[in-house]
């Protein structure tokens, strides 16, 4: 058994910082996230296995009573000194390596959903009567989060602007009062592409961290290289890509994910959001093939998004050269990895979009009715009425959601010649006259491809 706490391991600040980076830091040589992956430090099994082991305790020992004490009192190093896994565990340290060298981050803290990171860092940085500012469009569970349960529970208050109003950004600062400029790297569903260098200096400029999340757009933007000062994922899209597990993370400054997880005072221990150890051991299995995904995704949203665009239909694509944040999403990203996986349809109506929906689904089998995304078949919701449905018609009208915005995860399986032939043939069959019914509203006229513009 390893002996742990020699007297190298205390730290004069008494906050849980090791000597070494918490987690592996990619460094100078930085210039790729799957490169910084493949730099970042290897954990082999116990027997040597090529796999790390799954620590499964919940509860660790120690080797004499004093050192105890001096976990408690924050003497110890977290990464080396484990009490007890609701603080830390090994296994999920791993898993938090590997997505620090993603991000290019100090450090990373995993937890059990994306919401749960998103909270965490918003109630960490903000105490009773903090402020935050944050863009009209937001996946609807931040959203109502800003919107509804900090300002009743934490007194916490949020000034939603136009992301894209840098202007009006920097006006909604309150100096002494906002703490985080909250982003989306790509908004969720309208794929809005935020300025992030240029907000972050805003922020930064007025004394305000800057949160992103950048759950759309994993290997494709790096925030943190872009001058944000936390990254937060819910890995439970496209990082996972199994549709199977419910996880997130915190990628940020060793100091602040320190903070977080302190004994005494940390959101992170009263919160209780830590990721299981046999959650964090599938995952860091996944991690390494996340770039090669992540093209296939990005290759096929972009070539049904042209196709569809020439068929005349609205579509909302960063990767076409008419998206208004085209220019600047090239500026930023990491080259190879494409402009995301995510592509929106705008069929006007939601009549229209659920009839789309329900062809390309139980007649053509193009893909899935469901929330969520990242998963390997695609994934299709009317937005309004599904992940943004606890925003008002003002709200939604602000963030540019129509009633008729289909949000697709394009998923890799099959051929890309497949895919599109049962995509042609559902938005063909929705042209037949009669096709829903002789009470639907929906006519030939009416949903005639070269009107969905």
């Amino acid at each position: 058994m390893k002996h742990r706490g020699s007297n190298n391991d205390i730290d004069s600040d008494h906050i849980p910082v090791s000597k070494k980076p918490m987690l592996s830091a990619p460094g100078a040589a930085w210039d790729d996230p799957a490169a910084a992956l493949a730099s970042a430090r290897h954990e082999f099994g116990e027997h040597g296995g090529v796999n790390m082991s799954i620590e499964a305790s919940t509860t660790f020992t120690v080797m004499e009573p004093e050192i105890m004490r001096r976990i408690f009192t924050g003497e110890l190093c977290p990464d080396r000194d484990f009490i007890y896994s609701r603080h830390f565990n090994p296994t999920v340290l791993n898993l938090g390596r590997q997505m620090a060298a993603l991000e290019g981050t100090e450090a990373a803290y995993c937890t059990a959903s994306g919401m749960a990171a998103i909270s965490s860092v918003l109630m960490e940085m903000c105490s009773s009567g903090g402020h935050v500012v944050a863009p009209q469009t937001l996946y609807g569970g931040t959203h109502s989060l800003l919107t509804h349960f900090l300002p009743t529970v934490c007194n916490i208050t949020t000034s939603f602007v136009d992301i894209m109003d840098h202007a009006a950004v920097g006006d909604a600062i309150v100096e002494g009062k906002t703490k985080v400029l909250y982003l989306e790297s790509m908004s969720n569903p309208t794929m809005t592409v935020a300025d992030v260098p240029k907000l972050s200096r805003i922020a930064h400029d007025k004394g305000v961290m800057v949160v992103v999340d950048n759950t759309l757009a994993p290997l494709v933007l790096s925030p943190a290289r872009l001058g944000a000062d936390v990254v937060v994922h819910s890995i439970s899209k496209f990082i996972s890509g199994g549709a199977d597990i419910i996880a997130g993370a915190i990628c940020g400054p060793a100091k602040l994910v320190n903070s977080m997880m302190d004994l005494h005072q940390g959101s992170l221990m009263f919160l209780g959001p830590t990721m299981n150890a046999k959650v964090a051991f599938e995952l860091s299995e996944r991690v390494p093939h996340l770039g090669l995904r992540m093209k296939e995704h990005g290759a096929r949203a972009s070539a049904l998004a042209t196709r569809l665009k020439k068929m005349g239909l609205s579509v909302i694509y960063p990767g076409l050269e008419d998206h208004p944040q085209h220019d600047l999403l090239k500026a930023m990203m990491n080259k190879d990895y494409g402009f995301g996986g995510i592509m929106c349809v705008d069929m006007e109506t939601e009549e229209r979009a659920n009839q789309l929906m329900h062809l390309l689904q139980n007649y053509t089998q193009f893909g899935l009715m469901a929330v969520s995304l990242g998963y390997y078949e695609t994934l299709m919701c009317c937005s309004g009425t599904s992940i943004n449905s606890g925003m008002n018609d003002e709200e939604k009208a602000l963030a540019g959601i129509s009633p008729g915005l289909v949000r697709m995860s394009v998923g890799y399986t099959g051929t890309l010649e497949q895919r599109w032939g049962q995509l042609e043939k559902a938005i063909s069959r929705m042209q037949e006259p009669g096709l829903f019914g002789k009470n639907s509203k929906c006519t030939e006229r009416s949903m005639s491809v070269n009107r969905i513009s």
